[in-house]
């Protein structure tokens, strides 16, 4: 990885270390500068009040020039929250991960956008092409090329 990424993934993890992490978000594992995961619970009246996700972040040697791949960890012990924005496979829908991505962004502001997301989250449903991206999806969120065209929901 890259003087730069390494720097700059250390400075943010020493922040977390010291500072602790947002309220509703707690760093799960930060075992290297290639893959961090986080829970993220989403806290007050919402249609999500008191469930925990997992968030995973993978980092490629231009981070913060380039967004990090997050997505919600989907497995035997987790599962991705049911939103408009948010595919069964954890693959998130999000124009601050792809074209409103911009180097001053933490890792724990994407988390709090995230965290945000889902508080105001009017109705639980899929995307409407859940079914087909999923079969179709590959591995790495950054591979899709998303329309961004809601942000209401």
């Amino acid at each position: 990885m890259t003087s730069i990424s390494s720097r700059r993934l250390r400075k943010e993890l020493s922040e977390i270390q010291t500072e602790g992490c947002p309220t509703g978000i707690t760093l799960l594992s930060a075992d290297n500068f290639e893959t961090w995961y986080f829970s993220i619970e989403i806290l007050g009246e919402s249609l999500y009040q008191g469930e925990v996700f997992k968030l995973m972040f993978r980092f490629d040697p231009s981070y913060p020039i380039s967004a990090p791949a997050v997505q919600f960890v989907v497995n035997q012990e987790s599962t991705a929250p049911v939103h408009p924005h948010v595919y069964s496979n954890g693959h998130i829908c999000a124009s601050i991960l792809g074209t409103e991505w911009s180097p001053v962004l933490s890792v724990s502001a994407v988390c709090v956008t995230l965290q945000s997301m889902l508080a105001s989250c009017k109705s639980k449903e899929r995307p409407v092409d859940n079914d087909r991206y999923v079969r179709y999806a590959p591995d790495n969120p950054k591979k899709t090329r998303f329309h961004y065209d809601d942000d209401t929901v």
